[in-house]
């Protein structure tokens, strides 16, 4: 699991942690969608642990995220806290939010978490906007931007990559390829299907990475994000990764078997980092029981502090909103 990564006792509990805090909080939203307290689309993490982790523990703070529809792991990753995701997804007005973005629009702006997007490849244009605004306001601060590999098919895939190159922004470009674009299968809707080659054409250094190995994903991280604050344009990760659970709560699941999902659970990053750290003496049983023990108390007091909010009043329905002039 090391690399060229001196994995530590510290170290390794907290990509461990960090990756269980995640699964824990996951399943838990799973189970309040299921109670209906959370409503409307909800898009789980499960499996995909490994690249959140290892990509937040390359960045800083002055550096910015912007997520996808899929974003509470990339979120509480990046050090949003759990209680305010967690009341946004109960439509709260104390949700990271305000209550009005729910499970696909968390944001955070302390931690310049810029928002999770439900359009599909829609936060590529604006991590290519904000990292021209931070080259001027921020020198050194790098935009992280993830996506699925199904946003590769999109226009502004290429229209971003052409952008960051061409004007040299300081991007890092994430792709967490799935395997699934929704329902349809990586080699059904692309004739390329390692999705990092297409940064060949746009001149920006790219890499495949094993997107189950968090120290794989932080190795690659520090590297990229090194050449780019050294001023040496984008850099373009492709993480090859797998979710877990069905691509929505709303979906079948038909498109693939029970036995590849098991497969894939082979390779889960959270077992085999846990029984790497045992084997290796840099955690014990009772370490790992107090792990589990805080997350599973953190994970209860962000539900009591969600189920305590308050929902917004309908005096405010218009805050925020730009109106047209009444016509004459």
């Amino acid at each position: 699991m090391t690399g060229k990564l001196t994995l530590g006792r510290a170290h390794g509990q907290c990509l461990l942690r960090e990756m269980l805090r995640i699964r824990h909080f996951e399943a838990k939203c799973a189970e309040l969608y299921q109670a209906q307290k959370i409503r409307g689309f909800l898009h789980l993490y499960d499996g995909q642990e490994a690249v959140a982790v290892g990509v937040m523990q390359a960045l800083d703070e002055r550096d910015a995220v912007v997520s996808t529809y899929r974003d509470h792991g990339h979120a509480l990753a990046r050090g949003v806290g759990m209680g305010p995701i967690m009341a946004e997804m109960f439509g709260k007005a104390e949700g990271c939010s305000r209550g009005r973005g729910g499970s696909m629009h968390l944001f955070d702006r302390t931690t310049r978490f810029l928002g999770g997007n439900a359009i599909v490849g829609g936060g590529l244009p604006l991590a290519v906007g904000t990292a021209l605004a931070d080259r001027q306001l921020r020198p050194g601060a790098v935009t992280a931007c993830f996506f699925g590999e199904g946003a590769a098919g999109e226009g502004e895939f290429h229209e971003s990559l052409n952008l960051a190159a061409l004007w040299n922004l300081p991007v890092l470009f994430i792709c967490e390829n799935n395997l699934y674009a929704m329902g349809v299968p990586l080699d059904l809707a692309e004739a390329e299907t390692e999705v990092f080659r297409k940064a060949a054409g746009y001149g920006i250094p790219a890499e495949q990475v094993d997107g189950m190995n968090p120290v794989a994903v932080e190795l690659a991280v520090r590297r990229a994000v090194e050449a780019i604050r050294a001023g040496e344009g984008p850099r373009f990760l492709e993480c090859r990764t797998y979710r877990f659970r069905a691509h929505s709560m709303f979906d079948a699941q038909q498109y693939r078997t029970k036995e590849e999902v098991e497969r894939w659970k082979q390779r889960d990053p959270i077992p085999r980092l846990r029984e790497w750290l045992i084997e290796a003496h840099l955690m014990s049983e009772a370490e790992l029981a107090g792990i589990e023990a805080d997350i599973q108390a953190e994970i209860a007091a962000a539900v009591t502090f969600a189920e305590a909010g308050t929902l917004e009043p309908l005096t405010d329905l218009e805050r925020f909103v730009t109106m047209d002039a009444e016509p004459q």
